[in-house]
């Protein structure tokens, strides 16, 4: 059975139109360019993109007002829910900062058998948390059906099937995320 290919592009206002849980943003919203990433906590690949293409993307396009990041969670697994859970109950200001400590140090929790769940405690309780708070997270329903929705939509609305995935302005983005590639489909947009 092949798999249904996702539109390639999306109307602005429908990939942006608020989900169940506030938007994790990086950047202007005056920005010309609006990144969206669908991301799971536990994908290397994501992993590989916030360790080591964010940092250049942010210094040289977020923090000088060309490009917006937002942020969408895809968790591909039970452990990636949590993780993502844990980043969402990290409170104001800490989600974002939460999320790339988790992508730092993947190796360090996401990997771990038989039981990963007390190495994702260990890194996220630098951020605050006490067994009890992390706990009464980790185990919120409706908080967990609000991550779901908002990856279910992602899956069937905007046709995501794997991790991570970008749209640019709408257009879904199919190249290998190397900065180079960002840089040239960055360039298009700004000089229009």
């Amino acid at each position: 059975q092949k798999r249904r290919a996702g539109p390639t592009e999306i109307p602005v206002a429908d990939l942006m139109k608020p989900g169940p849980l506030p938007e994790l943003v990086m950047g202007d919203a005056q920005a010309p360019i609006t990144m969206v990433e669908y991301a799971s906590m536990t994908c290397g690949h994501c992993a590989n993109f916030h360790n080591k293409v964010l940092p250049l993307i942010k210094e040289k396009y977020i923090e000088t007002g060309k490009v917006r990041l937002v942020l969408r969670e895809f968790p591909l697994d039970n452990l990636a829910a949590i993780a993502s859970m844990a980043t969402r109950c990290a409170g104001e200001g800490k989600t974002i900062p939460l999320v790339a400590a988790l992508f730092a140090k993947q190796e360090e929790w996401a990997f771990v058998r038989p039981d990963p769940r007390p190495a994702l405690f260990n890194i996220v309780k630098q951020a605050g948390f006490t067994q009890e708070s992390y706990d009464k997270c980790i185990t919120d329903q409706k908080l967990l059906d609000d991550i779901v929705a908002i990856r279910e939509r992602g899956a069937e609305v905007f046709g995501v099937d794997a991790t991570p995935s970008f749209f640019i302005n709408g257009k879904r983005f199919a190249a290998a995320p190397t900065f180079d590639e960002f840089e040239k489909a960055f360039a298009g947009i700004l000089k229009s």
